[in-house]
Protein backbone atom coordinates (compact mmCIF):
# COMPACT_ATOMS: atom_id res chain seq x y z
CA UNK A 1 0.00 0.00 0.00
CA UNK A 2 1.54 3.23 -1.10
CA UNK A 3 1.49 6.50 1.46
CA UNK A 4 -1.50 8.16 -0.40
CA UNK A 5 -3.45 5.17 -0.07
CA UNK A 6 -2.77 4.84 3.12
CA UNK A 7 -3.87 8.59 4.12
CA UNK A 8 -6.75 7.77 1.58
CA UNK A 9 -5.79 10.79 -0.31
CA UNK A 10 -5.00 11.24 -3.80
CA UNK A 11 -1.25 11.18 -5.10
CA UNK A 12 -0.48 14.85 -5.38
CA UNK A 13 2.68 17.14 -5.37
CA UNK A 14 1.10 19.15 -3.26
CA UNK A 15 -1.27 17.55 -0.80
CA UNK A 16 -2.79 19.61 2.05
CA UNK A 17 -0.59 19.35 5.08
CA UNK A 18 -3.10 20.22 7.33
CA UNK A 19 -5.53 16.55 5.91
CA UNK A 20 -1.81 14.84 5.85
CA UNK A 21 -1.18 16.12 9.58
CA UNK A 22 -4.71 14.68 10.79
CA UNK A 23 -4.47 11.37 9.32
CA UNK A 24 -1.26 11.09 10.88
CA UNK A 25 -2.96 12.11 13.99
CA UNK A 26 -5.91 9.73 13.43
CA UNK A 27 -3.81 6.69 12.90
CA UNK A 28 -0.85 7.47 15.14
CA UNK A 29 -4.19 6.80 17.72
CA UNK A 30 -5.58 4.06 16.06
CA UNK A 31 -2.81 2.05 16.08
CA UNK A 32 -0.70 2.69 18.73
CA UNK A 33 1.03 -0.61 20.21
CA UNK A 34 0.03 0.70 23.87
CA UNK A 35 -3.35 -0.21 22.72
CA UNK A 36 -3.00 -3.44 21.52
CA UNK A 37 -1.01 -5.16 24.88
CA UNK A 38 -3.64 -7.74 25.32
CA UNK A 39 -3.80 -8.69 21.78
CA UNK A 40 -2.46 -11.90 20.13
CA UNK A 41 1.47 -11.64 19.27
CA UNK A 42 0.21 -11.82 15.31
CA UNK A 43 -1.99 -8.94 15.97
CA UNK A 44 0.53 -6.34 18.15
CA UNK A 45 2.90 -7.38 14.66
CA UNK A 46 0.26 -5.94 12.71
CA UNK A 47 -0.59 -3.04 14.59
CA UNK A 48 3.54 -2.11 15.08
CA UNK A 49 3.80 -2.63 10.77
CA UNK A 50 0.72 -0.26 10.34
CA UNK A 51 2.26 2.57 13.08
CA UNK A 52 5.58 2.31 11.62
CA UNK A 53 3.65 2.63 8.43
CA UNK A 54 1.94 6.02 9.47
CA UNK A 55 5.26 7.24 10.49
CA UNK A 56 6.93 6.36 7.02
CA UNK A 57 3.87 8.16 5.37
CA UNK A 58 4.20 11.24 7.21
CA UNK A 59 7.90 11.70 6.76
CA UNK A 60 7.24 11.52 3.37
CA UNK A 61 4.45 13.53 2.94
CA UNK A 62 5.42 16.38 5.15
CA UNK A 63 8.76 16.89 3.48
CA UNK A 64 8.63 18.13 -0.17
CA UNK A 65 11.88 16.07 -1.20
CA UNK A 66 10.78 13.06 0.07
CA UNK A 67 7.34 13.31 -1.55
CA UNK A 68 9.15 14.49 -4.84
CA UNK A 69 10.82 11.73 -4.92
CA UNK A 70 8.44 9.19 -3.47
CA UNK A 71 5.90 10.10 -6.06
CA UNK A 72 8.56 9.45 -8.94
CA UNK A 73 9.18 6.53 -8.00
CA UNK A 74 5.43 5.89 -7.56
CA UNK A 75 4.93 6.52 -11.01
CA UNK A 76 7.86 4.05 -12.31
CA UNK A 77 9.91 7.57 -13.43
CA UNK A 78 12.67 6.64 -11.14
CA UNK A 79 14.75 3.72 -11.34
CA UNK A 80 17.66 2.49 -8.90
CA UNK A 81 21.03 2.72 -11.14
CA UNK A 82 19.64 5.18 -13.86
CA UNK A 83 22.10 6.91 -15.76
CA UNK A 84 19.86 9.49 -16.34
CA UNK A 85 20.96 11.88 -19.44
CA UNK A 86 20.71 15.21 -18.26
CA UNK A 87 19.98 18.15 -20.93
CA UNK A 88 23.26 19.43 -22.66
CA UNK A 89 22.13 23.31 -22.32
CA UNK A 90 21.97 22.56 -18.56
CA UNK A 91 25.68 20.99 -18.66
CA UNK A 92 27.30 23.71 -20.24
CA UNK A 93 25.66 25.85 -18.19
CA UNK A 94 27.21 23.43 -15.30
CA UNK A 95 30.58 22.98 -17.05
CA UNK A 96 30.85 26.95 -16.39
CA UNK A 97 29.61 26.74 -13.08
CA UNK A 98 32.11 23.72 -12.61
CA UNK A 99 34.73 25.57 -14.18
CA UNK A 100 34.70 28.15 -11.95
CA UNK A 101 34.14 26.25 -8.93
CA UNK A 102 38.69 24.81 -9.83
CA UNK A 103 39.30 28.16 -9.96
CA UNK A 104 37.87 29.02 -6.93
CA UNK A 105 39.59 26.17 -5.25
CA UNK A 106 43.08 26.73 -6.44
CA UNK A 107 43.08 30.51 -6.42
CA UNK A 108 40.03 31.65 -3.73
CA UNK A 109 38.49 35.10 -4.51
CA UNK A 110 35.61 36.35 -2.24
CA UNK A 111 34.37 38.77 -5.05
CA UNK A 112 34.06 35.85 -7.57
CA UNK A 113 32.56 33.45 -4.66
CA UNK A 114 29.91 35.92 -4.10
CA UNK A 115 29.45 35.95 -7.58
CA UNK A 116 29.03 32.38 -8.29
CA UNK A 117 26.76 32.04 -5.07
CA UNK A 118 24.43 34.29 -6.97
CA UNK A 119 24.96 32.37 -10.11
CA UNK A 120 23.87 29.17 -8.37
CA UNK A 121 20.99 30.93 -6.40
CA UNK A 122 19.53 32.31 -10.01
CA UNK A 123 19.63 28.79 -11.38
CA UNK A 124 18.02 27.32 -8.24
CA UNK A 125 15.03 29.69 -8.35
CA UNK A 126 14.36 28.87 -11.46
CA UNK A 127 14.72 25.58 -10.78
CA UNK A 128 12.43 25.75 -7.94
CA UNK A 129 9.68 27.89 -10.00
CA UNK A 130 9.69 25.30 -12.78
CA UNK A 131 9.13 22.38 -10.11
CA UNK A 132 6.24 24.12 -8.67
CA UNK A 133 4.46 25.15 -11.52
CA UNK A 134 5.26 21.66 -13.07
CA UNK A 135 3.72 20.00 -9.52
CA UNK A 136 0.80 22.18 -9.70
CA UNK A 137 -0.17 20.97 -12.93
CA UNK A 138 0.54 17.89 -12.51
CA UNK A 139 -2.09 17.45 -9.25
CA UNK A 140 -4.56 19.52 -11.51
CA UNK A 141 -4.57 17.20 -14.44
CA UNK A 142 -6.06 13.92 -15.80
CA UNK A 143 -3.72 10.90 -15.69
CA UNK A 144 -2.64 11.26 -19.51
CA UNK A 145 -1.39 14.69 -18.61
CA UNK A 146 0.28 13.51 -15.85
CA UNK A 147 2.80 11.58 -17.60
CA UNK A 148 3.42 14.01 -19.69
CA UNK A 149 4.28 16.20 -16.80
CA UNK A 150 6.36 13.39 -15.11
CA UNK A 151 9.18 13.17 -17.65
CA UNK A 152 9.33 16.89 -16.94
CA UNK A 153 9.32 17.02 -13.30
CA UNK A 154 12.28 13.61 -13.30
CA UNK A 155 13.94 16.13 -15.52
CA UNK A 156 13.88 18.85 -12.81
CA UNK A 157 14.36 16.45 -10.14
CA UNK A 158 17.91 15.72 -11.45
CA UNK A 159 18.57 19.16 -12.23
CA UNK A 160 18.50 20.03 -8.72
CA UNK A 161 20.02 16.41 -7.32
CA UNK A 162 22.98 17.94 -9.93
CA UNK A 163 22.58 21.26 -8.19
CA UNK A 164 22.83 20.26 -4.84
CA UNK A 165 26.41 18.30 -5.32
CA UNK A 166 28.01 22.07 -6.82
CA UNK A 167 26.22 23.94 -3.84
CA UNK A 168 27.70 21.07 -1.51
CA UNK A 169 31.29 21.90 -3.36
CA UNK A 170 31.03 25.42 -3.42
CA UNK A 171 29.93 25.43 0.39
CA UNK A 172 33.29 23.65 1.33
CA UNK A 173 35.14 26.30 -0.35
Amino acid sequence: MNYFDFYEIPISFNPDQDVVKQKFYALSKKYHPDFYINESQEKQEEILELSTLNNKSFQVLRDDQKRLQYILQLKGQLVEGENYALPQHFLMEMMEVNEALMEMEFDPDPDKMTTLTNQISEIEDALRRDLHALTASFDQSDEESQEASLKEIKDLYYRNKYLYRIKERLSRL
